[in-house]
Formats: C-alpha cells, sequence, structure tokens
C-alpha cells in the first residue's frame, strides 16, 4: 500500500490506519495514552463546532498543460472550462458515452492553458488512462502529468478555520468560494483553495511532499493540534463520510458510478446540455446520452435523502419501499451526529416526492425502518440541520 506524505503524523497521534483504495489513511485517531479514544463522532463534532485537519493526498493530482488542455478538458468535463478565469476552481462529472459517471472531479485553472485535475483515489489510474484516450483520439497538443505522489494535500474545514488561515495569510479569508490562490510560504509553493467536502467553510492545501514536515510544524504551533483547546484537531475518513453524508454530497461509488444516470445524481448544476452551443464550447462525452435522457423525461430514478425512524442505521444496497412496492435502493446512510438520528441517501422512483414521502427501508431481516424523504442537504452551516 502507499503511504501519504502524513504517514508518520497520523502514526504519532493514534491514527487507526485502514486500506482505502490502495493508500494507509486514518479510519479515525486513538491518541496514545488517551483516557479514551476520539472517535469518529468526537472527530465530526470538532469539525462542526470548530475545525479538523483531514488528509486528503490519496486524492490524484493531475497537471494538464499545452495548447490543448483547454479543448481536452471541454471534452472530459461537463460543466464549461473555457469562461474559468486563473484562479478558479469548478467541480465536474467526468462521464462516459452513456451517460453515467467515470468520477467527479474538481478543475483548477491555474493559467491560460494551464490547470490541476483533482480525481478520486480509487479512480486515479482509470481517470489517466481516460485522459490519455482522448487526448489522442482528438490528436491534442496536451502533456499529462500525474502529480499525486510527488505532492500532498491536506482540508483544514470548521467554522474557526478562516481564524487560523488569517494568522498566516490576509489574502486567502477573502477569497469567494472555489477560487484559489498560490502563496509563497518560506521555501514552500503552495495552492490554497476555499473548497470542501464537509459542507463548512474552509481550505484545501496543495504543496510538495518535500516540505510536508516544515508546514506540519507550523500548523501544530498555530493550529494548536496537540492541545486540548486547540482550534484544529485530526480527523480520519469515518468523520469525512458522516461529514458529508449530511452536506448531501455524493460519493463515487455510492451515489455515483458508471451505471448511474449523471442527471440522476442531484448535481445537475454541474452538467451544461448547452456546452456546444455556447462561444468556443465543445460537446463533452456523453452529451448525447444525456441530452436524449432528458428529453425522454429525465432517469428513471433520483437521488433523495431520507431521515429514519429510530436508531437503526440502514447500509447501502438495502431495498427502499413505499406502499408495499419497491421502489428504490439505499447509496449510503448512518447515524447523523449532528441531527441525533439516522439518515440515508438513495435513489427513488421520480413520483416519489422529494420531501415528507413515507417510505420503509427493508433490512433483509424480515423487518423494516421507517423513515421519510428529505430534501438534501440534511445540513448547512449557515441553517443549521
Amino acid at each position: 500500500m502507499l503511504r501519504t506524505p502524513l504517514y508518520q503524523f497520523h502514526i504519532d497521534r493514534g491514527g487507526k490506519m485502514v486500506d482505502f483504495a490502495g493508500w494507509q489513511m486514518p479510519m479515525m485517531y486513538a491518541p496514545p495514552g488517551a483516557a479514551e479514544t476520539g472517535g469518529i463522532i468526537k472527530e465530526h463534532e470538532q469539525v462542526r463546532r470548530s475545525g479538523g485537519l483531514f488528509d486528503v493526498s490519496h486524492m490524484g493530482r493531475v497537471k494538464i498543460t499545452g495548447r490543448h488542455a483547454r479543448r481536452l478538458l471541454e471534452r472530459l468535463c461537463t460543466r464549461r472550462i473555457s469562461d474559468m478565469a486563473a484562479g478558479q476552481c469548478r467541480y465536474s462529472l467526468v462521464c462516459n458515452p452513456q451517460g453515467g459517471v467515470h468520477d467527479d472531479v474538481i478543475v483548477y485553472r491555474l493559467d491560460d492553458d494551464e490547470f490541476l485535475v483533482v480525481v478520486n483515489a480509487g479512480n486515479r489510474s482509470k481517470m489517466l488512462a481516460h485522459f490519455e484516450q482522448t487526448r489522442a483520439a482528438g490528436d491534442l497538443t496536451v502533456k499529462i502529468d500525474d502529480q499525486t505522489e510527488s505532492t500532498a494535500m491536506v482540508a483544514l474545514q470548521g467554522p474557526k478555520v478562516m481564524e487560523l488561515v488569517s494568522r498566516v495569510s490576509s489574502e486567502v479569508p477573502t477569497l469567494k468560494r472555489y477560487r484559489f490562490a498560490v502563496k509563497n510560504l518560506v521555501v514552500m509553493k503552495l495552492i490554497v483553495s476555499r473548497t470542501g467536502y464537509t459542507g463548512e467553510d474552509g481550505v484545501e492545501v496543495i504543496l510538495p511532499a518535500s516540505v510536508v514536515g516544515m508546514a506540519m510544524k507550523m500548523l501544530l504551533k498555530d493550529a494548536g493540534i496537540d492541545q486540548a483547546e486547540g482550534l484544529i484537531k485530526p480527523a480520519g475518513l469515518g468523520a469525512r463520510d458522516t461529514l458529508r453524508m449530511e452536506a448531501g454530497m455524493p460519493l463515487y461509488g455510492h451515489e455515483l458510478g458508471e451505471e448511474i444516470n449523471a442527471l440522476s445524481c442531484g448535481v445537475d448544476f454541474a452538467i451544461a446540455l448547452d456546452k456546444d452551443s455556447l462561444e468556443r464550447g465543445e460537446p463533452f462525452i456523453g452529451m448525447e446520452a444525456l441530452k436524449k435522457s432528458r428529453a425522454e423525461g429525465g432517469p428513471r430514478r433520483r437521488l433523495v435523502g431520507m431521515a429514519l425512524a429510530g436508531k437503526r442505521t440502514a447500509r447501502q444496497g438495502m431495498t427502499i419501499k413505499a406502499g408495499g412496492k419497491d421502489v428504490g435502493i439505499v447509496t449510503s446512510a448512518c447515524m447523523s451526529p449532528t441531527l441525533g438520528i439516522p439518515i440515508a441517501m438513495g435513489f427513488v422512483d421520480r413520483d416519489i416526492a422529494p420531501e415528507n414521502a413515507a417510505v420503509e427501508i427493508d433490512t433483509g431481516r424480515e423487518s423494516v425502518i421507517a423513515g421519510k424523504t428529505r430534501k438534501l442537504p440534511f445540513y448547512s452551516p449557515t441553517r443549521g440541520a
């Protein structure tokens, strides 16, 4: 398995390491000598209350440069690329010809012909091959450089993160959402973006792997990570998953996948079916299939949230019923630390109301969990739970 540049940081703080997409990653932390473990719930609550540090170095980072870099990305991405400004990042899907989802990505525009694309860890090899195949098919002059293992990426998320960031930069806290700045700090060149995957405000920082040790020493001093009342505490994959579920954010392999119609995933804002009619626009792979689907009334099923009764949680793959009929399938589920109830996401027939429709989750054990559909997200920092 691969190790991120923060591997020793995790071990020193009692990281419970697991195999995730071929990387050794912390599921949660149990600090050595602590009277009690932090646990996923406490890490989740720390992020909602103050701030958490996530190692996301396992995510793929691919630099795309050259005369036809923009054209390649227009062909790959479901969103417009040509109208992005330098210093802007944009969430997008990358589809297959059938309109299913190869991956969801974030595109950074560094300069006119220079981009950085962040892909999911488990899809890195597949996406690199797809990028190259698309480049070759179009005979495009493009350099595709996988920088994943030469860089690191950390996410700082939570309501007090900008208080910390303001101590070292006056510019970053003024960035709008999905904007980034390139900063020179001592001998380090950092890309700092105002993005995240928790529903909270915060930043993601990309930096050379060789300077991670120095960067973490500076962060430990300013953030008080190892202090009882520090603003920021390390958080693992477990809390990252419960946080993203509360925020209603899709995850590849759950709400996104090769066989899942992109129009059913609740991210229509990231799909521009008119790209080919706009100035400098080009059709993306899968556009025709999605146009056909839209013309026929859209996908048969769509993504909804569900608030469940009792204390039992659902599991991915369980059947969703309504009126005694099978109407869908659970894609993600957990006990929500913020709401204090079990929540789930899943695809249901499009005639099921997205809010307050009575549903049941078939546990497969001759029992069901009652619930109601609920519009996503379950939680946002501006309106709470």
